[in-house]
Parts: C-alpha cells; structure tokens; sequence
C-alpha cells in the first residue's frame, strides 16, 4: 500500500471518528447550570473542547486504522465476502 494512500484512508477514518466521538461528554447549558445567552439554541454545548474532541477521534482513527491495515495485511475478510448473488 502506499503511503499516500495511507494518509488517505486514515484521513476518512479520523473524520469519521471525530462524527463519532463528537456527542460524549457534551454537557448543555442547562446541564451545567449555566445561563444561556439570548437567541442561543437549546442543545448548545455549555463547554465545547475542540483539543478533546481531536484526541480522543485521533485515538479511536488510529485503533480502525490499525484493525483495517491487519485486514488489508492478513485478508481476513475480502470482497468475496460480500458477494451474496453469487452462492
């Protein structure tokens, strides 16, 4: 494989990591107990993390990555797998 495509794919799993990771520990501001500012939507995040959120989608993009790489290495499941009109 290489290495730019890589970068590529861990590039679409850390995007879809950070989707993923995006709504833990997001607290609103009547969760916490703040005042909310006027015109502020309902489901605001009260303390938003942009650091946090990076990491932790960086931590979960490197253990898919890692899992897909074993897969592209090993072959463990191939396209014939999904192939169910031809049994």
């Amino acid at each position: 494989m290489k290495w730019t495509s890589i970068v590529a794919i861990y590039a679409l799993f850390w995007v879809l990591s950070a989707f993923l990771v995006l709504p833990f520990g997001i607290k609103t501001h009547d969760e916490a107990g703040l005042a909310k500012v006027a015109g502020q939507a309902e489901s605001a995040p009260a303390h938003f993390n942009p650091r946090r959120i990076a990491r932790r989608a960086t931590v979960l993009a490197l253990v898919l990555f890692g899992l897909f790489y074993l897969n592209y290495v090993n072959g463990w499941i191939g396209s014939d797998a999904f192939d169910f009109y031809s049994r």
